[in-house]
């Protein structure tokens, strides 16, 4: 889900809260914050050699003690809070990442917003690691390798290359 799409869904709603869903369907507690809006841009070389870039705008949420349980953001706040990071975000078209912690610092994409109950639901989805060269590091993906989780019988193709190809 990109900025626009949910500036759109969180004006619909502004005296809605917001609840936000890790990928496994828990609610990160309800008494976050939004401390952040940011622009992430990365600029890597993948395993092959390739230069590649890649952009988000990624929100970091926090909670602090469960004394501030009374704290809850509203759809029209969390918009608000959008609209003064619009010097910073160099295009409102970036996909949108939240950030949370969960023992560790965890990112993951938005995948979609819902109303249930009269809350404004924040779905997050899922984020994988991915080889970019499979071509040159002899990764046959057609086994089902790159999703998680991985098969059983397609171990032997994940873990090895075909006869002539290398591993990164």
């Amino acid at each position: 889900m990109n900025i626009p799409e949910l500036k759109t869904r969180l004006r619909a709603h502004p005296d809605l809260n917001v609840s936000i869903l890790r990928p496994d369907g828990t609610a990160i507690p309800a008494h976050y914050h939004l401390t952040e809006v940011g622009h992430v841009a990365k600029n890597f070389v993948d395993c092959g050699g390739k230069f590649r870039a890649s952009e988000t705008c990624v929100l970091q949420t926090h909670f602090a003690s469960p004394r501030d349980d009374g704290h809850r953001l509203t759809a029209g706040k969390f918009a608000k809070i959008f609209d003064l990071a619009k010097p910073i975000l160099p295009t409102e078209n970036l996909p949108v990442e939240v950030e949370f912690e969960a023992g560790v610092i965890s990112q993951a994409p938005l995948a979609h917003v819902s109303v249930e109950n009269g809350v404004l639901q924040l779905q997050l989805g899922s984020k994988h690691t991915d080889c970019l060269a499979k071509e040159k590091c002899g990764i046959d993906d057609s086994c089902g390798c790159a999703g998680e989780p991985r098969p059983v019988e397609a171990e032997a193709c994940c873990t090895a290359p075909a006869a002539g190809q290398r591993c990164c």
